[in-house]
């Protein structure tokens, strides 16, 4: 089973496009962890994953989220290879391919049309 869960925030806002009539969009996520080391000194790690939606998900994303947002993803990792122009030199990228993106940042007061008025996509 090929199933990822992250809580992060938005890096920058998402960018979109359309390939052979499907809407899609990226953008990148920060998690973070932390641990003690053997110090007791508190240190925090950050991951950074490139996100990718399709269809009804990516409109919603393009529409309603914006840099510094808080999301729960839900999706699929995918690896995918292209030849390098220039050097010949295969290129990988491994994405999350979200199926579902969910806001978790909380409504301000007299804030309309925010993410959390609406489903899940």
């Amino acid at each position: 089973m090929n199933k990822v869960f992250l809580i992060g925030h938005v890096g920058k806002d998402p960018k979109g496009g359309d390939v052979q009539g499907s809407r899609y969009c990226t953008f990148s996520l920060a998690t973070n962890e932390g641990h003690k080391d053997a110090e007791g000194n508190w240190v925090d790690k950050t991951e950074w994953h490139n996100i990718v939606c399709w269809k009804k998900t990516a409109e919603y994303v393009e529409k309603y989220i914006k840099t510094g947002a808080q999301l729960l993803i839900e999706g699929k990792l995918r690896t995918r290879s292209w030849q390098d122009k220039e050097t010949g030199k295969t290129m990988y990228a491994t994405e999350i391919i979200a199926d579902s993106v969910k806001s978790l940042d909380k409504k301000s007061s007299g804030q309309q049309d925010s993410a959390d008025d609406l489903p899940a996509f």
